[in-house]
């Protein structure tokens, strides 16, 4: 279980370090707020642990970040709407933080690079050099690395919050997925991620698309 406390002082600390101390209205009820939305029922996998797990690794990944606080924040938006039968949920989320954060004190720059970074989830595909959105993409792709029984408690969630679509449609469904991000030059972007997580993945998307097509 994640420590609801821990986490909303993360929060609290790169929404500060972005803002300054002064700079707005106390951060904590926005923290709950969020944590409440990555608490929904109707999430299997885009959890309050898949947030803290993206947060953790954007921490391994802070170096290559122009800006590691504002990608911090983004992670905190990137699925804070999230509903599995909607498609729309990134760009949802990404309005979501542009409310928020002007209200909680950013300023328009800031509050605009979060957005983006958020809308950048759909494709995981930032421009070259583009070094927040290289550590966000990366951050929130690692468990795709995750060992083998992590990987499968990983697939077996995602197939849980699709619990409404049926058997073949879904094994149909995310076997293009596999295939799209298979066919990826490189599916990371970071020197890390390309370093230590590239080779994994690759394997465990592999694995996961044989048993789907078996």
């Amino acid at each position: 279980m994640t420590d609801d406390s821990s986490l909303q002082q993360r929060w609290s600390a790169a929404l500060l370090a972005v803002r300054g101390e002064g700079g707005g209205p106390d951060p904590a009820p926005y923290a709950v707020n969020l944590v409440e939305r990555w608490a929904e029922p109707q999430r299997k996998y885009h959890t309050v642990e898949h947030l803290t797990a993206v947060l953790d690794r954007i921490d391994t990944l802070a170096a290559h970040a122009e800006d590691a606080d504002l990608v911090r924040l983004a992670a905190w938006f990137h699925d804070a709407v999230y509903l599995p039968e909607r498609s729309e949920n990134e760009e949802r989320s990404a309005r979501l933080a542009e409310r928020a954060l002007s209200e909680a004190g950013l300023g328009p720059d800031a509050t605009a690079e979060v957005a983006r970074l958020v809308r950048l989830t759909v494709t995981h595909d930032p421009v070259e050099g583009d070094r927040n959105g290289e550590a966000l993409c990366d951050a929130d792709l690692a468990i795709l690395a995750a060992e083998p029984e992590a990987y499968a408690a990983y697939a077996a969630a995602v197939r849980e919050e699709y619990a409404f679509v049926p058997d073949e449609a879904f094994r149909d469904g995310r076997a293009a997925v596999l295939r799209q991000l298979l066919d990826l030059p490189r599916l990371f972007r970071t020197p890390h991620g390309a370093a230590e997580w590239e080779e994994r993945a690759r394997r465990n998307l592999a694995v996961e698309l044989e048993l789907l097509t078996a």
